[in-house]
């Protein structure tokens, strides 16, 4: 760890990208318009969102992030992460433009997204400084920033630093669940790409298990999430909200389960954490987080059915 880096609990690894959030009632139809109800700007990807939601309830956290551009975007997004306390070196370059990423949340709590990133950016996480996983109790990744992860993820397993990897829909590509998976303690996954429910979430996280994940999380978007370890399933259904912005919901989610992970909740207490947190993401513009004491309020009323293998 670098002299002037201060221990971490939580380390995100992964693509930095600033993000405007529009929310609106829904899509306008091609060629015409919609007005826009709120407007919020924000770091992305996934990794980014859990440093930073985690930083709102006060977990000390840190991004190892790909380098951003000498542009306004990459000074904005630098001073967004010292404003909020999440620790890592941010590195510039003029070799890069700072990816820009739009996204347009409705009513529906689906999300439509433009982004704008140049292909080689990622390969700056080559060269990243992986000196703040030591000591930190989690490494966060995510499967779309490809190979580039193995590095990170192998160094955690070197620390003995639990791995919470994001894969999304990438356990239908074989080669790599086998490869990503055997390296993560927990496995965040969805159905498919869209959500519609096209795989059995109980066979995916099955599937996830026997690939090595120690915990394995599936969300299932409105219809709640189904997490799984080596002896039992937990099937959760949220809490009813006004959806008025589904942007960042699943990072919010991963945010919860680590949250209760690391402050020694069991599965069920975990996953009705990470349940309420994101549910009360999605009925909120942004990505302001409740505080902890309104989401534990509302843990109770997340409805459970646990079975044994």
């Amino acid at each position: 760890m670098n002299s002037n880096q201060q221990p971490v609990d939580v380390v995100g690894f992964g693509m930095l990208t600033q993000v405007a959030i529009l929310v609106v009632d829904q899509l306008p139809e091609h060629n015409t318009g919609a007005l826009i109800k709120d407007v919020s700007e924000f770091i992305f990807d996934d990794a980014a969102i859990v440093a930073c939601v985690m930083r709102q309830w006060d977990v000390p956290t840190g991004l190892i992030g790909t380098s951003v551009g000498y542009d306004q975007r990459g000074r904005t997004l630098a001073r967004q992460l010292k404003a909020l306390g999440v620790q890592g070196k941010v590195r510039f370059s003029n070799k890069i433009q700072t990816p820009l990423e739009v996204d347009i949340s409705d009513q529906t709590g689906a999300r439509t997204y433009f982004w704008h990133r140049q292909p080689h950016v990622l390969d700056t996480l080559d060269t990243a400084d992986l000196s703040m996983l030591d000591g930190a109790r989690l490494l966060y990744v995510d499967w779309y920033d490809g190979d580039h992860i193995l590095r990170a993820m192998d160094e955690a397993n070197r620390l003995n630093v639990p791995v919470f990897l994001n894969l999304e829909h990438g356990h239908v590509e074989p080669e790599k669940l086998e490869r990503y998976v055997r390296r993560a303690t927990i496995c965040q996954a969805v159905t498919d790409p869209a959500q519609r429910g096209e795989h059995d979430p109980r066979a995916v996280a099955e599937k996830l298990l026997q690939e090595g994940a120690q915990t394995a999380l599936i969300t299932l978007a409105s219809e709640g999430c189904l997490a799984a370890d080596r002896q039992q399933i937990v099937r959760a259904w949220p809490i009813q909200v006004p959806v008025v912005d589904g942007c960042g919901a699943g990072a919010t989610f991963s945010a919860g389960f680590i949250f209760g992970y690391l402050n020694g909740m069991d599965l069920i207490g975990s996953v009705r954490f990470a349940t309420v947190a994101a549910a009360l993401k999605v009925a909120c513009a942004g990505l302001v987080m409740a505080p902890i004491h309104e989401i534990n309020a509302l843990t109770d009323q997340i409805r459970v059915e646990v079975t044994e293998w």
